[in-house]
């Protein structure tokens, strides 16, 4: 059935309201859920801008260890990882805005994030005439569950996805212009969105093949003659290298990150195959059930006069997760990259399905139907508890600390190198025992914060003044 555009329109922005009302499900819960550490350490960052000003070139965070370098002591507290736009979003809105609180701010950004991301997602294909494929591509990446939870943490891959897709739509439309030139709007944005994703994530290289087909199809083999596009991948590509380059005078700020490529030696083991395709792809994404539809778009896409196009998606996301396959065996967030090429699979499969007719028998809708179903419900279920919060002591616990120090101390908040807990404290200092305590009040260790006290733990009251103790936490004073 082929719909007016407008109608095309009308539809997704009930979607996109739609998908806005279930990302604010429990908006304004602690930073404490499932991978709360690395939602922690990204607010952290942006805490320390709004309290000491937006200094992008130097970001720095509460994590005073040495645990993220695995070498290096971080007594200033340097965080380099992905250039800190996100964070600078999350903290201006803050200081501009107000109302809301920092971390509801963070959850904002994500949710819009990707609710443009839907929308570059339905235009890309709308400016192709595949306004169906579009608008059904659109509606998975909405709402599948996985995506769902994803869409509203505390995290920079939404944004750096909505800019990858932002640059691929007005790449097309600068393609398409009569006059190949620079001096052209469609050609700066689509270059600022792709030179902002690549600070974002820098994984957002590998998701530049839809654009390198793009050029193909207009160009064939002659594309490497254009200059425009030489310029385009220099200039894209610059702000990436200078930053990297500036993260060298920083050492003890850069996280160890080579054993995201295949630190543990898993890459095309059967293990590797059964956490990507099994445990992720088919359980916590499909949910099971709709596994069918996507394998219904694998099989459908030989059939799609845009093949090549979505072949490209594809391409990108296996070389993504196949470079760097430990990040995606043992952090399911990492498949957040992933999501769109997911979802325009899902829609060719639910489009084939839709159509699929057995002796006149609507067979192809019942098992669409059916698979919808299962991928809702089930898919849910995967993730629901991905909300709960994981240890409501370091809340209390938290919450205590910053009532009872001063704001300046540091503190040692144990919690297995997790730095949710320091984070609920709202000091600096460390996560873990990095050293022995005494070396560590040398560092400046000023209060030790502990829940769930062992009774070793407790008989530091030997030793240190208690400034209080409850069921679930004590802390010791301990200069």
């Amino acid at each position: 059935m082929r719909w007016p555009p407008n109608a095309n329109i009308l539809i997704l922005c009930v979607l996109l309201f739609l998908g806005f009302a279930l990302r604010l499900y429990k908006f304004d819960s602690p930073v404490a859920d499932w991978h709360s550490w690395r939602q922690a350490d990204t607010s952290s960052v942006s805490k320390t801008f709004v309290q000491e000003g937006f200094n992008l070139l130097v970001p720095r965070y509460h994590d005073l260890s040495n645990v993220p370098s695995g070498r290096y002591d971080n007594p200033e507290g340097f965080r380099f990882v992905e250039f800190p736009i996100y964070n600078l979003l999350q903290g201006g809105f803050y200081k501009l805005v107000g109302i809301l609180t920092l971390e509801e701010w963070g959850r904002l950004v994500t949710i819009f994030s990707s609710l443009t991301a839907a929308v570059f997602l339905y235009l890309i294909f709308s400016e192709r005439k595949q306004r169906t494929l579009g608008l059904t591509a659109s509606f998975f990446f909405l709402f599948i569950p996985f995506n769902i939870y994803y869409a509203r943490v505390i995290l920079p891959d939404m944004t750096m996805v909505m800019a990858v897709l932002a640059a691929t739509f007005f790449f097309q439309k600068w393609l398409g212009q009569k006059q190949f030139t620079i001096y052209n709007l469609q050609f700066t944005i689509s270059l600022i969105s792709m030179a902002l994703a690549l600070l974002l994530k820098p994984y957002a290289l590998f998701f530049t093949l839809p654009l390198i087909y793009l050029a193909y199809e207009k160009f064939g083999k002659d594309l490497y003659k254009k200059w425009p596009l030489w310029i385009y991948s220099t200039v894209a590509l610059t702000p990436l290298f200078l930053w990297r380059i500036w993260m060298l005078n920083f050492p003890e700020g850069i996280p160890q990150s080579v054993w995201l490529l295949n630190g543990n030696g898993i890459r095309f083991r059967p293990a590797f195959f059964r956490w990507i395709i099994f445990e992720r792809l088919i359980k916590l994404i499909s949910g099971y059930f709709g596994a069918i539809i996507f394998v219904a778009g694998i099989f459908f896409l030989a059939k799609r006069k845009d093949k090549w196009l979505i072949l490209s998606f594809a391409l990108s996301s296996i070389a993504y997760i196949t470079v760097f396959a430990t990040g995606n065996v043992q952090h399911d967030y990492y498949q957040i990259l992933v999501m769109p090429t997911v979802s325009i699979f899902f829609a060719l499969g639910a489009i084939f399905l839709f159509k699929l007719k057995y002796n006149k028998l609507q067979f192809g809708k019942v098992l669409l139907l059916i698979s919808m179903i299962g991928l809702f419900y089930f898919g849910w279920r995967e993730v629901k508890d991905y909300y709960n919060i994981n240890n409501p002591a370091i809340i209390s616990a938290g919450k205590a600390v910053d009532r009872l120090t001063p704001k300046d101390a540091k503190v040692i908040a144990l919690y297995n190198g997790d730095t949710t807990f320091l984070y609920q404290t709202q000091r600096r200092g460390w996560a873990s025992w990095q050293d022995s305590l005494p070396v560590m009040i040398k560092k400046g260790a000023e209060y030790l914060a502990i829940v769930s006290p062992n009774e070793a733990e407790l008989e530091f009251a030997n030793t240190y003044a208690i400034v209080e103790k409850t069921e679930i936490y004590v802390i010791y004073k301990l200069k």
